[in-house]
């Protein structure tokens, strides 16, 4: 089953030139979680969401997928 992408965690941390082992060490989470969100197997809680974009240095919409 294909999971619809709903963040885009995972091509921002590309872009910056980042890891998730370095998110997951910035956030005090765990690799693990990391992975789930950036394949979309489950989604970082709101207020989470908006702490990625604090210490990526981008907008939380550039964050979410944009419906077509």
């Amino acid at each position: 089953m294909n999971r619809k992408a709903m963040n885009r965690l995972k091509a921002v941390l590309a872009d910056k030139g980042k890891t998730n082992k370095w998110l997951a060490e910035e956030l005090g989470k765990n690799e693990t979680t990391i992975s789930r969100w950036c394949t979309n197997e489950v989604q970082p809680s709101l207020g989470t969401l908006y702490r990625l974009a604090e210490i990526l240095d981008v907008k939380a919409e550039e964050l979410l997928a944009k419906k077509k």
